[in-house]
């Protein structure tokens, strides 16, 4: 083994991880831009939220940390609600955003040759 592999390896991880770093900065601070254009709209209502609204509320939730994090406070949840039918909108909002946002990071491509579910049972 060449002596000289190494340190290009170490390279090539760090600027793996700084354009990691920088993808995941510039994309907090397109979401955080999108919360603080959105919000005025999606909270502008002076009657109280119903599931409709919750469900807004819950999926635009996760997009607000940016803001936070910064010193912003933004708004995250409508005060003035219909209680129950707004807090199980809100809960399937975030829910639903969860799944579109981070399921994908858990998907993983089908290897070539592996068992599913749908082989078990077929004779080989």
């Amino acid at each position: 083994m060449d002596s000289h592999q190494i340190p290009a390896k170490k390279h090539a991880s760090c600027l793996f991880l700084l354009r990691k770093a920088l993808v995941i900065a510039l994309v907090t601070l397109v979401f955080g831009w999108l919360y603080a254009w959105a919000a005025p709209w999606a909270y502008a209502k002076k009657q109280p939220a119903g599931f409709t609204d919750g469900l807004l509320h819950g999926a635009m939730m996760p997009l607000s940390l940016p803001s936070l994090m910064i010193g912003k406070d933004v708004p995250i949840y409508a005060v003035e609600n219909s209680g129950r039918p707004y807090k199980i909108g809100y809960i399937c909002g975030v829910n639903i955003c969860g799944i579109a946002f981070i399921g994908p990071l858990f998907w993983r491509p089908r290897r070539p040759g592996a068992l599913t579910s749908a082989s078990f049972g077929k004779s080989q």
